[in-house]
């Protein structure tokens, strides 16, 4: 499916991309690659991650460019330029084929999204082999920045260390010292059992039981896994579920039927999106702290975009639309700074580029890895009776430095 986007009404001020570099370049200069820019946007849109991500990040993207258009006029790079969509199903075989069709037969220059960490490793594979960009923003694994890590691949958001260092050592730095830890049973899960385990250890804690989960997990029964952490001796002080969109849904919804809670067992939840609260309701999550990586009512420039957003497609947006919508920015400005959407050339734009605009807060894309740090947040929901604005559901306990958010380099990345 492709789009092309016209320029629409924007409250610009507010978005307009700090410390771009470059002045514009004509769109006749006939260094675009068919004198246009294809986006491509291959994503789950019918599975677990619909909701969190799925077709409103290409709607985030549609919003970027025609910010783009109206941010730069007659002197932008171009003006054509389009949205070429892929459903992934979650699938890391169907991603591979998607991935290579998307820079093949639809001449797309910037593959973004990819949530499931299986299937995003796969894309990073394509994207080295056939030398085009991939930014990685719905996937956590940090392989993206370790082994896997390449020249074309950039990974934006958040990972499972992001996850791990804010939520997993606060946690038990607040006393939940025993875990019982429940993960998905494929690269992401295992990447967050283990950055999981490595900060709650550091931070004084212990793991005392742990258990795979199917991904999917068609059934959506967990009771297996939620009956037994009450039993365990000595009894967790929390259950840690590493599960996302729908099937963290699940996991919530089992936890507060078996009454959990009540039995002495605590919920820290390792990934969060604002409309898996949406689904469940704040009650159901009440007092639940986990680490964020933006929140759309964080302040009056995430609010102006997130009101934008609901125009156009009747929800809030959570992180992955937001770091969609930047991601794209942040690409379409770099060919423009550059005059030619070369992949080699718009790579050295990027590298050790700092940023600030709406999704990315002290950013900066670290020529090492490619890895995209920012702030990210320390995040809590709030009780219903505190709610006095549908999606309004969370408070920002504190801010995670970009320094300390990320880990460090890993010494596994060879560009």
């Amino acid at each position: 499916m492709r789009r092309t986007v016209g320029v629409a009404a924007v409250s610009a001020a507010a978005l307009l991309v700090a410390g771009c570099g470059g002045g514009p370049q004509s769109s006749g200069d006939g260094k675009l690659s068919g004198d246009k820019i294809v986006l491509g946007v291959l994503n789950d849109q019918s599975g677990a991650y619909l909701e969190l991500s799925g077709k409103n990040s290409v709607k985030a993207v549609e919003m970027a460019i025609a910010d783009f258009k109206k941010k730069h006029g007659d002197d932008a790079v171009t003006k054509d330029i389009t949205v070429e969509t892929a459903d992934h199903q979650n699938k890391p075989d169907i991603a591979n084929t998607k991935a290579n069709e998307m820079y093949d037969r639809k001449a797309v220059d910037l593959i973004l999204d990819v949530p499931t960490s299986s299937a995003a490793e796969k894309v990073a594979d394509v994207a080295k082999e056939k030398k085009k960009l991939y930014f990685n923003i719905g996937a956590a694994t940090t392989t993206l920045t370790g082994a896997k890590c390449n020249k074309y691949t950039f990974h934006y958001a958040y990972d499972t260390y992001m996850l791990a260092n804010g939520t997993g050592r606060n946690t038990t730095e607040q006393g939940a010292k025993n875990w019982y830890v429940l993960y998905p049973n494929y690269q992401f899960g295992q990447d967050m059992e283990r950055n999981f385990s490595n900060a709650i250890t550091a931070a004084g804690g212990k793991v005392l039981a742990k258990d795979a989960a199917p991904f999917p997990n068609t059934s959506g029964d967990y009771s297996t896994y939620l009956l037994k952490a009450p039993g365990l001796n000595p009894k967790p002080d929390v259950l840690g579920t590493m599960q996302a969109g729908a099937e963290l849904v699940n996991v919530v919804k089992q936890y507060n039927e078996f009454k959990l809670r009540e039995k002495g067992v605590g919920l820290a939840v390792g990934l969060m999106f604002l409309t898996d609260i949406h689904s469940l309701t704040p009650d159901a999550l009440a007092g639940t702290t986990y680490t964020d990586a933006w929140y759309w009512n964080f302040d009056q420039q995430n609010r102006e975009f997130a009101d934008r957003f609901k125009a156009e497609t009747g929800t809030r947006p959570t992180f992955a639309h937001a770091a969609n919508y930047s991601a794209a920015t942040q690409y379409l400005e770099a060919v423009q700074a550059a005059g030619t959407d070369d992949a080699d050339t718009i790579v050295k734009e990027l590298e050790g580029k700092t940023i600030n605009d709406v999704f990315l807060r002290n950013g900066k894309i670290r020529a090492e890895d490619h890895r995209v740090v920012h702030d990210a947040y320390l995040a809590q929901v709030k009780p219903g009776a505190e709610v006095t604005e549908e999606w309004d559901y969370v408070k920002i306990l504190k801010t995670i430095p970009a320094a300390e958010a990320f880990a460090a380099p890993s010494p596994d990345c060879r560009m």
